[in-house]
């Protein structure tokens, strides 16, 4: 349908003329008009006007918060009833979204992995410092606990030992006695759950070389980690505070070989080595040297991607079929609570 843009115009112009504030308008032949609306306190409101019906009004305010979600309110309804009048109920749909909040002391917002903007309700700042390597940063949120935050990627949160169940086989494995690999696994997770079902040895180079990650975990992800990152070596598991590729390469030289290898690594790669021209090569580089450290009758577990990814995980499982050695493969989605959605 085509809008009567001017006629929109004049009728929502006395709303804002009413709250003091300065109008500019432009209009272009055949895409309608755009109305800015300037407070003397700094506030302003855009009101876009679209030629097929669409009609949009974006409001910023400089008060504080409570004052000015009222403010804010207020005005988008005078503009939601002038329109029904105008419009006698023809109006097809009305939606209003809440007030993002910008420039505060805690950054609330943080992208799921398609993309998606999700508001946490995180309340306090409990770690942020940049390593050589990356943002660390550790946040609390009133639902998930403390959330760790590598590169403005979501890690692992208190609440997700749904996420270190999965990679470690969701209780169907038995670890006990094994030779255990786990590359990453910073936030100490999966450490402290393997370590209680006895096994053998379980070696782990984290979080590429990033000693700052092991630092904030072993002090405000205790309810993740436990006590297994107070000592770099345990009884049973030993730390290695290295980059996992010349690790492997290492392992792969001397025969050692391994029960199972969890790749827990960032989504990001973190490497000092020079093979990593893409995340891609990088995953296919771990894929290969993990195979060859790998028992023959072994298990490598990894995460994957969220369940919208469908092109990066069938990406993924092409890569399976490049391998040096022939490999079968299952896969399982898991609900992680601080994800807000399946994985």
């Amino acid at each position: 349908l085509t809008a009567d843009c001017n006629a929109i115009l004049k009728a929502l112009q006395p709303i804002f003329q009413e709250q003091g504030m300065t109008e500019t308008v432009h209009n272009w032949e055949d895409h309608g008009y755009l109305a800015t609306y300037i407070k003397k306190n700094g506030s302003f409101a855009n009101l876009r006007i679209h030629p097929h019906g669409l009609v949009l009004v974006d409001l910023q305010s400089y008060n504080d918060y409570t004052k000015g979600r009222d403010e804010v309110d207020k005005l988008l309804n005078k503009v939601e009833d002038r329109m029904k009048e105008l419009f006698h109920g023809t109006i097809k749909r009305v939606k209003r979204l809440p007030a993002l909040l910008r420039g505060g002391a805690i950054d609330r917002y943080w992208p799921t992995a398609d993309g998606r903007l999700v508001e946490y309700d995180i309340d306090e700042v409990v770690y942020d410092e940049d390593s050589p390597f990356q943002n660390i940063k550790i946040l609390h949120s009133k639902q998930f606990g403390n959330i760790l935050i590598l590169s403005g990627d979501v890690n692992l949160a208190e609440s997700d030992l749904a996420y270190t169940q999965a990679i470690m086989g969701s209780g169907k494995e038995d670890y006990s006695g094994k030779e255990v690999l786990i590359l990453g696994g910073g936030d100490g997770g999966i450490l402290y759950e393997i370590v209680k079902l006895k096994p053998k040895m379980v070696t782990m180079p984290p979080s590429n070389i990033d000693q700052m990650v092991i630092d904030g975990c072993r002090k405000y992800m205790r309810k993740t980690c436990g006590d297994v990152l107070d000592n770099l070596k345990g009884e049973c598991y030993q730390v290695l505070i290295e980059d996992c590729i010349p690790v492997l390469k290492r392992y792969a030289k001397e025969g050692r070989m391994f029960d199972y290898v969890i790749n827990d690594l960032t989504a990001v790669p973190i490497s000092t080595s020079p093979e990593e021209d893409s995340t891609w090569e990088f995953l296919r580089l771990i894929l290969d040297l993990s195979m060859k450290v790998l028992k023959q009758d072994g298990k490598y577990f990894t995460q994957g991607n969220c369940i919208n990814l469908t092109d990066a995980l069938t990406l993924y499982e092409e890569q399976l079929s490049r391998l040096y050695c022939p490999v079968e493969f299952s896969k399982e989605t898991v609900c992680v609570p601080s994800y807000m959605e399946l994985y």
